[in-house]
């Protein structure tokens, strides 16, 4: 079959190298793709939300399954578009990926259905926002409302903050439209584990967990970015945890989308805060998360295929989704300077060593063919990932993998899993 992966990115290298391993693939094509990503795949100059030439071109093609791996296009209503000419797509349609799309939606949609999350309100205006921080109890979390590439969210540890943060957000627009609406929410603590999903409307089918780390320094200092690394499986993610998740959280969201008229078929990425009070949502996304894609796809045994579509034909229930028993870390190598500013078009050498390294993975974020040389095209460069037995030994493989591969300007985070440690003191 001929399958085409939409996205340029490290999650969609992933998601590339998941899908060439099944034996039933036989062209694979992505669009727009990246120079890693242009080793698996024929790739081809289409921008994700270039509609109507990705539909002209999975027709044209013959195209047997569309796997659209970004938030924009699921949003925008690509696999909607696919799915009315005829073609098979794996991702949730429009009114389901409103999920990530909008934060008040899904804030409503767990304050409705007894789903549990943080206490919030909702705010069209930076005057009313305002008004309500005078009185509001601090930290205090100021999430604008739709897709901000994983940055739309400021943590204010007072007032001043936060006023200054409304300001950015609904006044100044530095998330663009994104910050037409905002959320307020209540700050919560613990540790913050990732778990995604497969979903076929009624049935879904966990992945296994992951942890990312958000902030660009060591330590989880500096600003937000769209991910600096993470790891699989957590640790905090326990079998009392899991119980408490299925219970509450899991199967109640795929109903309350079912129940809304929103069956949601794909992905659901639930971001979960281990509060003292119980798991909490922090968030909801709509696909594979990045990177988180890079260390839980790797250790994916079932094929990716089958999976996307048993959950288009809702036949998920009969679909086995297996994972192997070990452990992944993935270190983002980034051009120095992200997320603000930072120069591109930098030379990559020794990306030849990861070649039949069996267990080791370096996925493509922001690079492109500059001649026959591959260069920077990015803040996140590069998703260095490796496998090990278990946590400790994939982090030690991973940190021994990034030394194989340079750039100039390559920065990275020094303290990747470092809560793995931590939690076998």
């Amino acid at each position: 079959m001929k399958v085409l992966i939409v996205g340029g990115g490290g999650r969609e290298h992933a998601i590339a190298e998941a899908v060439a391993r099944s034996s039933k693939v036989t062209k694979l094509y992505c669009a727009p793709g990246n120079a890693g990503i242009a080793e698996l795949a024929e790739c081809v100059p289409i921008t994700p939300m270039e509609f109507d030439k990705i539909v002209a071109f999975a027709k044209d093609n013959a195209i047997d399954l569309t796997i659209v791996g970004m938030d924009d296009p699921l949003v925008g209503g690509l696999v909607d578009e696919l799915e009315k000419a005829g073609l098979r797509a794996f991702g949730p349609r429009k009114n389901a990926a409103i999920l990530e799309g909008s934060k008040a939606f899904s804030k409503d949609l767990m304050k409705k259905y007894g789903i549990p999350t943080a206490s919030y309100e909702t705010f069209d205006s930076a005057e009313k926002a305002l008004e309500y921080l005078e009185s509001a109890k601090m930290p205090i979390v100021l999430k604008a409302d739709g897709l901000a590439l994983g940055k739309g969210v400021l943590i204010c540890k007072n007032l001043e903050e936060a006023k200054a943060g409304v300001k950015e957000i609904m006044e100044d627009h530095k998330f663009g439209s994104a910050g037409n609406h905002m959320v307020i929410e209540e700050f919560m603590t613990g540790r913050e584990v990732s778990v995604l999903s497969f979903v076929d409307g009624s049935t879904y089918k966990l992945m296994t967990s992951a942890q990312d780390h958000k902030r660009a320094g060591d330590g989880d200092t500096g600003l937000n970015t769209g991910g600096m690394g993470t790891f699989s499986p957590s640790p905090f993610y326990t079998k009392e945890v899991d119980e408490y998740c299925r219970e509450h959280i899991y199967g109640k969201t795929v109903e309350a989308m079912k129940a809304e008229g929103r069956e949601f078929k794909g992905i659901i990425y639930f971001g979960l805060m281990l509060t003292e009070d119980g798991p909490k949502v922090l968030e909801y996304n709509a696909r594979f998360g990045d990177p988180e894609a890079q260390v839980i796809l790797p250790r994916l045994k079932s094929d990716l295929i089958d999976i996307c579509n048993a959950c288009i034909d809702g036949t998920l229930d009969d679909q086995e989704v297996e994972f192997e028993d070990n452990a992944a870390v993935c270190v983002v190598l980034a051009s120095d300077g992200y997320p603000v500013s930072y120069e591109k078009g930098k030379e990559i050498t020794g990306l030849e060593n990861f070649k039949d390294k069996d267990g080791y993975y370096c996925f493509h974020a922001g690079t492109k063919f500059d001649g026959d040389r591959i260069v920077t095209n990015g803040g996140r460069v590069l998703g260095v990932t490796a496998k090990g037995e278990n946590l400790k030994a994939a982090r030690t493989n991973a940190y021994k993998a990034t030394e194989w591969v340079a750039f100039e300007n390559k920065y990275m985070r020094h303290d990747i899993g470092k809560a793995i440690d931590d939690a076998n003191e």
